[in-house]
């Protein structure tokens, strides 16, 4: 066989490839995807954050927690300016936003958050802080309307930290999004689907491993009896279920809820069921990640959790990138639906009848 021939076969299989790996990873990013916005009626944007990439919201007060930050500095590795964490009161009549972490004094850029109310009644907020290339998980306790710093945890095994889960005043779970330290190793993450993420826990001394082999661990929380945890896998496109051993913290998997969607962080209502807020066009995100005029949709999945097969997943909400572009997250109390995103200096809450 000429060489001429033998080279033509060969860009050929190589032309087959490439193009196969690109449909295959625009097909698995959901980039085919046919957006018809729906949702309720009603809905309006709040401004006065930087960016509301994740809220939770505490049942007792109605207080929903704000994590705020000028993101688009820091994803591209340049400092930016103060973050912060906002309360916003949804019994008040006209409720208004309190920077809550006004006197916190240390470089603050915060990601993924988490409530813990304790039988005490003291509530505490645990934060993911991003710092330079160094990671933290700052602990603050609420009194009045600040938070106080009460103590600052981190660790070798915490390299890539998403989102926290706490389950006592110094115990927390956070998930690892990458495994890999490098910035080529975790764009190869992302684009290759590698299960190289995972979930740490802290028992108030030292950082383990309990759950490993995820796509890009994400959202984390916790079922009100305490006995399930539940893992968000953006690009595995899947929420994981694990039963905790409340004694030592150990998880075990259950189960995976294939969502279909690049789910973000996970929020759990009063009745136990998960509200997600999803990227359903991820390499549209990537886009608008770069440039704010390029917008990606926002999508609100409820899953009510039952059994293997019996589940029930709703989707509440889906947008074209607007109002609201990039939800990252969504969070349910009594009828109010917030939903926040990673870059966008507001957040939505839509009055949801029936839920």
């Amino acid at each position: 066989m000429k060489l001429a021939k033998v080279a033509g076969i060969v860009i050929v299989a190589l032309v087959l490839l490439i193009g196969g790996f690109l449909w295959k990873t625009y097909r698995d990013a959901g980039e085919f995807k046919s957006i018809k916005a729906h949702g309720p009626e009603g809905c309006r944007t709040v401004s006065g954050v930087d960016s509301s990439e994740d809220i939770t919201i505490d049942a007792r007060s109605a207080m929903a927690f704000i994590s705020s930050d000028d993101r688009r500095p820091w994803f591209h590795g340049k400092k930016g300016k103060q973050g912060a964490i906002y309360g916003y009161n949804l019994r008040a009549n006209r409720p208004r936003l309190i920077n809550l972490t006004r006197n916190f004094e240390k470089e603050f850029h915060p990601h993924g958050i988490g409530l813990y109310a304790a039988p005490s009644g003291t509530t505490y907020v645990f934060v993911v802080n991003h710092v330079g290339g160094k990671q933290y998980i700052e602990i603050f306790e609420l009194a009045g309307d600040r938070l106080h710093h009460k103590e600052t945890v981190s660790g070798p095994l915490m390299s890539s930290p998403n989102d926290v889960l706490p389950v006592g005043p110094r115990k927390f779970y956070v998930t690892n999004d990458h495994g890999s330290a490098s910035m080529l190793g975790r764009k190869l993450e992302d684009y290759l689907q590698l299960a190289r993420s995972y979930v740490l826990y802290f028992d108030g001394e030292q950082f383990k491993k309990v759950a490993e082999g995820l796509k890009y661990a994400n959202g984390i929380n916790i079922s009100p009896d305490g006995k399930t945890i539940y893992v968000a896998s953006t690009t595995g496109k899947a929420v994981y279920l694990y039963h905790r051993n409340k004694a030592d913290g150990t998880l075990r998997f259950v189960r995976k809820i294939s969502v279909g969607t690049g789910v973000d962080n996970i929020e759990i209502d009063t009745q136990g069921r998960l509200w997600l807020g999803c990227h359903p066009k991820l390499l549209t995100f990537v886009k608008y990640a770069n440039d704010p005029k390029k917008r990606s949709p926002s999508q609100v999945l409820m899953i009510k959790v039952i059994k293997e097969g019996k589940d029930e997943i709703k989707e509440v909400y889906l947008n074209n990138g607007n109002p609201i572009s990039g939800s990252s997250v969504a969070a349910y109390f009594h009828g109010k639906l917030l939903i926040g995103s990673v870059f966008d200096p507001k957040f939505t809450i839509c009055q949801l009848d029936g839920y």
